[in-house]
């Protein structure tokens, strides 16, 4: 028979008993109130899948686990955050980054936006790469100059919008051929106006295209927006694995704890238009799936080499407007996928604070 004294020993005996707030027994029925390590996501989800694995291993299939897992109170760190101001009208801003540069974040971003605005939601598209701005060409809009447009008393820029996604890119403002030549804090400084000085209107989605690497650019935005979740892109081969882990810990770290929704693996394989059915694994098999159980983060999608994606982008039609073809079906599961795993974040995860930057550990005040 099943006693409070055998589930409260067995508690003890697999170490999770400080983490339990409360437990009751009904029967076959056992009732556990816990609170997890941490508030992320995916550490909820090991610890009630491991719970139940436990459970049946020690008390058999006859007994049903109930549990109810709480986010543990704030840490000193987390404490020491500040909310970040939400940007009127935007529901859920979602970073989209890669550990190293070449992965095809940005042909990610803009097939993941257009996609979205089919399946039906308000979409803005921010293009914070300052220094390699690739959205005006990936959604036809080169040339194209944002208005200056009045909203309560106060002058603020009209995103470009095509395909029904509106769009920010700082290549709506410097010349085709001009380079942009500015300083980490200057660049901060004209990708916060882009956030805070657009008209964005009402918005289900912010995807915020990130340049790769961990740098000014990411700590801008995250001490400036509360970002909802971070998607990471990452090809399959073992060199951008290694970044793209750098990537997940930078989002992961306590002082920033932004949750991690999923990865993306792009050119997974390469598919001939003569062979639509065959995968030539060229970059590797398997890897971002690999990472993402070592991690434990969901693959999102496996996005194809496909020569059209390529051609879409140069002519700018992002390849996911092609109805009824398989990179569009490939794209709608991948962004269904991350809005479950958004929708499981916002029930699970009070919203994230933008941080503030607590500690000048390494740096020494400018001499007077």
């Amino acid at each position: 028979m099943l006693t409070k004294e055998k589930v409260q020993n067995f508690l003890k005996e697999i170490e999770v008993d400080d983490l339990v707030n409360n437990f009751q027994i009904m029967g076959e029925d056992v009732y556990i109130d816990m609170t997890a390590h941490s508030p992320a996501m995916h550490e909820k989800k090991k610890l009630e899948a491991a719970m139940k694995q436990a459970f049946a291993s020690e008390f058999g299939e006859n007994v049903h686990l109930k549990l109810k897992i709480v986010s543990p109170e704030p840490s000193e760190i987390q404490q020491s955050q500040i909310k970040g101001k939400q940007i009127p009208g935007i529901q859920n801003i979602i970073a989209i980054a890669s550990g190293k540069g070449g992965v095809g974040k940005s042909t990610v971003s803009a097939n993941m936006a257009v996609t979205l605005a089919k399946m039906g939601f308000k979409v803005g598209l921010l293009d914070a790469d300052i220094y390699g701005p690739s959205v005006p060409t990936m959604f036809d809009t080169e040339g194209a100059k944002p208005i200056s447009v009045d909203v309560g008393g106060k002058s603020m820029m009209k995103p470009i919008e095509n395909y029904g996604v509106k769009m920010l890119s700082i290549g709506y403002f410097s010349g085709a051929n001009q380079a942009v030549v500015w300083r980490g804090p200057m660049a901060s400084k004209a990708l916060n106006q882009m956030i805070r000085d657009a008209a964005w209107g009402e918005l289900d989605f912010l995807l915020i295209d990130l340049p790769p690497g961990t740098g000014d650019i990411h700590l801008s935005i995250i001490q400036e927006v509360p970002v909802t979740g971070a998607v990471i892109v990452s090809t399959p081969q073992h060199v951008a694995l290694a970044d793209v882990r750098k990537g997940i810990a930078m989002f992961q770290m306590e002082s920033i704890n932004i949750p991690v929704l999923g990865l993306i693996e792009n050119m997974a394989y390469f598919t001939p238009d003569e062979l639509p059915e065959t995968k030539y694994y060229i970059f590797g098999n398997q890897g971002a799936q690999y990472l993402a159980e070592d991690l434990g983060i969901p693959v999102l999608g496996e996005i194809p080499l496909i020569q059209s994606i390529r051609e879409a982008g140069d002519v700018g039609r992002p390849a996911a407007l092609q109805e009824g073809s398989k990179i569009e079906e490939i794209y709608t599961e991948t962004a269904r996928k991350m809005v479950e795993s958004l929708v499981e974040r916002n029930k699970n995860i009070p919203p994230t604070e933008a941080v503030k930057i607590s500690t000048m550990a390494g740096c020494s005040p400018k001499a007077k």
